[in-house]
């Protein structure tokens, strides 16, 4: 049974705004998230939290503090060393207390907090952690296409997979959508960003990750030039959307600057944000459904 969720948000960073919105024309996306002198916009890296009696789950990792100056000036990347353990701090955890870890999708900025570097040499930030991953996107992952393969760092997070799955500390997860951790979560997939992205939700909360980074983008025609398919992703929006009004879920945007999630209401332009919940200037804090 879930005891708290939490909120934690070990670092933020930018993205170019044109990217970040697709064919949305500038003058309507500038007006909701303003561009700096690069054409980039501000962006959270928030991490889903679940505590119960036994277990202390992660969903995502964030970017990780050990890309250099040159990839953290170019994304404009703010946090402190150890952002995860920094984060987790501030509630009264650490990293080896996680049991399990949730990975939506295997893109730099969602699973490069799994490592650091220690001694020279990448060892896992999260050693005590079971990871729940699904199989076809850790194969797609892999073997990108031209297109996306740039988001997929794959030699920070490959050989740690591996090593936990000779360990037998990975689950693998088929299918469009199923159980997680034995029925204590649920997970949906969508295709439209990236092949078998898994979105885990509760009763209460259904984590969006980058089918809906932000609040901006529930509208479903705006959608990220990031997708490798924008077509699917907007059919994945309108599967998501009334599957999450009806559940009376609540959704956590993952890279919304202002608000860790909102719910959903009807309105003339379809399904739209109704309450929006301010994000606190804070590394990690407990929310209720």
């Amino acid at each position: 049974m879930i005891k708290k969720n939490y909120i934690i948000q070990p670092a933020q960073f930018k993205l170019d705004g044109g990217a970040m919105f697709g064919i949305i024309p500038k003058p309507l996306w500038n007006k909701v998230a303003p561009a700096d002198e690069q054409n980039r916009i501000d962006l959270a890296l928030r991490l889903w939290l679940i505590e119960t009696d036994d277990k202390l789950i992660l969903v995502d990792t964030g970017i990780g503090d050990y890309h250099g100056e040159k990839f953290d000036n170019r994304f404009a990347v703010v946090g402190p060393k150890s952002p995860l353990d920094e984060a987790l701090k501030t509630i009264g955890k650490n990293c080896e207390q996680i049991t399990d870890l949730i990975i939506s999708h295997l893109h730099f900025d969602h699973i490069g907090g799994l490592t650091k570097i220690e001694n020279k040499k990448l060892v896992n930030t999260l050693p005590n952690a079971r990871i729940h991953l699904h199989k076809d996107h850790f194969e797609y992952a892999l073997n990108p296409t031209d297109r996306d393969t740039g988001s997929f760092h794959t030699k920070y997070f490959k050989e740690i997979i591996e090593e936990a799955d000779k360990k037998n500390k990975v689950t693998w997860y088929e299918g469009d959508e199923g159980d997680l951790l034995d029925g204590l979560l649920k997970f949906k997939c969508s295709y439209g960003h990236t092949p078998f992205l898994m979105h885990p939700y509760s009763d209460e909360f259904i984590y969006m990750a980058d089918l809906i980074p932000t609040s901006n983008h529930v509208h479903v025609p705006w959608v990220m030039g990031y997708d490798i398919a924008p077509g699917q992703t907007t059919k994945d929006k309108n599967v998501f959307l009334p599957f999450i009004e009806k559940n009376k879920l609540k959704m956590i945007y993952e890279h919304d600057p202002k608000f860790w999630g909102s719910d959903l209401a009807s309105s003339d332009k379809g399904l739209l944000p109704h309450t929006k919940y301010e994000s606190k200037n804070e590394f990690a804090y407990e929310i209720r459904g």
